[in-house]
């Protein structure tokens, strides 16, 4: 974990794991800071921090103020369901067919329900541990998030399961829903190319180890 600037707490996950690991690369000493999500692009652009790492999508209208990196984070989309309940063998989305389903408020996710045939959409949720009590109380047959959460999800509960369907029986998705970028202020070249220079020496396998040592040191809270 590292301690959060001018405060007494401290910050854990992949971001951070990710952000230590291009800090260490680059010979830089990392700082963390704690904001709301809607001041991130405005504080990178002020000055006030030199780059964003909070599982931003890479969208056309965020490229309009802010220049991103590569991509450092797939979130692909998946279902989440109980281990014993009747859709816990589905091997693809339409194998979901029929379901009682819902998702987050205000996500891409809970748009994408409507991929699964015949889904009996119920409202959404404004939170994730309240999806998980609608999944785990039989509220609802299937979760529908993206890949992070649901992987969080499943190791705080046992009883839950994660279906990362593959090929034509995945969730289909636009890369601005899933592909997450590091934001630097517009122009500032020299640091982005330090960024990705760093970024093309992870692989995919640190990526996975990155995520499962988070998962682990900071599940989701049943």
């Amino acid at each position: 974990a590292v301690k959060i600037a001018d405060a007494d707490q401290y910050a854990m996950g992949y971001d951070i794991l990710m952000a230590k690991k291009i800090a260490d690369g680059m010979g830089y000493k990392l700082e963390i800071h704690k904001m709301e999500w809607d001041g991130l692009a405005p504080a990178v652009n002020s000055g006030k921090i030199d780059a964003v790492i909070a599982g931003m999508s890479i969208t056309d209208k965020r490229k309009e103020t802010v220049d991103f990196s590569d991509v450092y984070y797939n979130a692909s989309i998946v279902a989440l369901v109980k281990k014993d309940g009747k859709y816990a063998n589905a091997q693809s989305v339409a194998d979901l067919q029929g379901a009682v389903a819902t998702s987050q408020l205000n996500t891409v996710w809970y748009d994408i329900i409507d991929q699964i045939p015949g889904a009996n959409k119920q409202p959404a949720i404004d939170n994730v541990p309240g999806m998980i009590v609608a999944l785990t109380s039989g509220k609802v047959d299937v979760l529908v998030m993206d890949k992070p959460t649901a992987m969080a999800a499943a190791y705080a509960n046992p009883d839950l399961v994660m279906l990362d369907f593959q090929g034509d029986g995945a969730f289909k998705a636009s890369k601005e829903d899933v592909e997450m970028g590091i934001a630097v202020k517009k122009g500032n070249s020299d640091l982005l190319n330090k960024i990705n220079e760093q970024l093309a020496k992870i692989t995919e396998d640190d990526r996975a180890k990155m995520m499962e040592e988070a998962i682990k040191d900071q599940p989701l809270s049943k």
